[in-house]
């Protein structure tokens, strides 16, 4: 019997750790090749790892919560299988650090260097983390300082917002100036002033008889933060158009059965949306960028990637992305979006399908909404809403004079970040998408 490492998969170019959320298999049990070992938890995706041989499961180098970076050793196999896996020597252990942190210092820092070696400290701290407290200017022995409410302990981005108003109360050093707005007699949010503003504290809420308290999940919690980050971040403006698309309806209705027949797909209205979009992107680049950290450069996208927000069964909300989408014509489109579909409903998504997104579409009409004022999906500078599509009246402008008719209209809803886009290229770009769908070829084949 020889000893193989299982290792923590690498799961897109982007992922770098992968939460433990459960192990399937006990130190001891038996395992069969393909055999799920355990499950991780990146971003809003789960994933299955499974056993590349067959063998007993020795030991578990990570507990259920620990974040384990990609390519770190999670546990030992014993198999007479000949696998890939590199022989774990007996002495070897993991090179990652779990979460499982250590006792908390009690002294904070007074002195006025800061040390940034964050990587140095016993504990462990996420990315978010460890970047606000950079901004903030807090040193290692203060960041070690702050009472942790996550898991084992982990300082978490709540804990660190929480902590931010009182350092200068309690002593501790700072390279940046801070103001606080006046606090009311009233449960308040307490907001720190300047480009950093950050919601700190939340008001007290009371809980009446009868009242039920139900846990957020792991991934409510996760939509939570990036939404409340993402209006911290980007100053928000949404702008509106009305669209006819009598002649976009008229061409589905006709051409949804002989599709469905031909490429296999059913032809939905969300393609024939992202197509525009993608048009509309190529005529208002500028659309296609990012903010780097700093808040001062700008990066311009050289790929166009449309996230669709999609709804799950449990409620909460993905959003896979359609990689290149510029490069798909609508067949492609709309074969890409049904997959994402049908796997984002069955928590089927690898975490590579959930990055990189450029620019997303969010399709309020699914559920009867004519327009909504969606929140950009950071690190995005816009998204757009479309909404539910209805007949009314319209004037008809004819040769022989106005006359009423029934038209197909919709709302088209952009947020955008106002630091970048403006009013004059967020407003042109909505109606170039409206005129997209407007000018719908009727005869159009393909």
């Amino acid at each position: 019997m020889a000893n193989f490492d299982l290792i923590m998969p690498k799961m897109g170019e982007s992922v770098a750790e992968a939460t433990i959320i459960k192990w399937t298999k006990n130190e001891g049990d038996k395992i069969k090749i393909d055999e799920t070992v355990l499950e991780i938890a990146t971003d809003k995706v789960d994933s299955e790892i499974p056993s590349p041989f067959e063998g007993t499961l020795v030991k578990c180098l990570f507990k259920e919560g620990d974040v384990v970076q990609v390519g770190a050793v999670i546990a030992v196999i014993s198999s007479d299988a000949n696998a890939s896996v590199s022989e774990t020597p007996k002495t070897s252990t993991p090179e990652t650090k779990t979460t499982t942190e250590t006792k908390q210092p009690t002294t904070t820092a007074t002195a006025a260097t800061v040390n940034n070696n964050y990587g140095s400290s016993d504990k462990f701290y996420s990315p978010l983390v460890k970047s606000i407290a950079k901004e903030e200017g807090i040193s290692l022995t203060e960041l070690d300082s702050i009472k942790g409410t996550g898991q084992d302990g982990r300082v978490t981005k709540a804990d660190i917002l929480a902590y931010l108003p009182n350092r200068n109360k309690s002593g501790a050093s700072t390279s940046t100036t801070t103001t606080q707005t006046k606090t009311t007699s009233t449960p308040a949010t307490t907001i720190t002033a300047g480009d950093n503003a950050v919601i700190v504290n939340r008001p007290a809420v009371a809980v009446g008889a009868g009242d039920e308290i139900i846990e957020m999940d792991r991934m409510r919690k996760l939509i939570s933060d990036h939404m409340v980050m993402s209006k911290h971040v980007s100053p928000h403006v949404t702008s509106f158009v009305e669209a006819d698309v009598t002649n976009l309806v008229m061409w589905r209705d006709k051409m949804k059965k002989e599709w469905e027949k031909r490429e296999g797909e059913k032809l939905t209205f969300t393609p024939l949306f992202i197509e525009a979009v993608v048009k509309a992107i190529k005529d208002y680049p500028m659309i296609n960028v990012s903010v780097d950290q700093t808040g001062t450069k700008i990066i311009k996208r050289k790929n166009i990637n449309v996230g669709m927000a999609a709804a799950l069964p449990s409620g909460n909300l993905i959003v896979p992305v359609i990689k290149n989408t510029d490069e798909k014509n609508l067949i492609g489109i709309t074969k890409a979006v049904n997959d994402l579909a049908a796997r984002a409903r069955a928590n089927k998504l690898s975490p590579d399908e959930i990055q990189g997104g450029t620019f997303t579409v969010s399709n309020v009409g699914n559920f009867g909404n004519v327009m909504g004022t969606p929140i950009i999906n950071q690190p995005q500078v816009a998204i757009l809403a479309v909404g539910t599509i209805k007949k009314k009246p319209a004037v008809i402008e004819t040769p022989q004079g106005d006359m009423i008719g029934i038209r197909q209209f919709m709302f088209l809803s952009l947020s955008y970040d106002h630091r970048v886009v403006d009013g004059s290229l967020g407003g042109s770009f909505l109606r170039r998408i409206a005129d997209y769908l407007e000018n719908w070829d009727i005869n159009r084949t393909a």
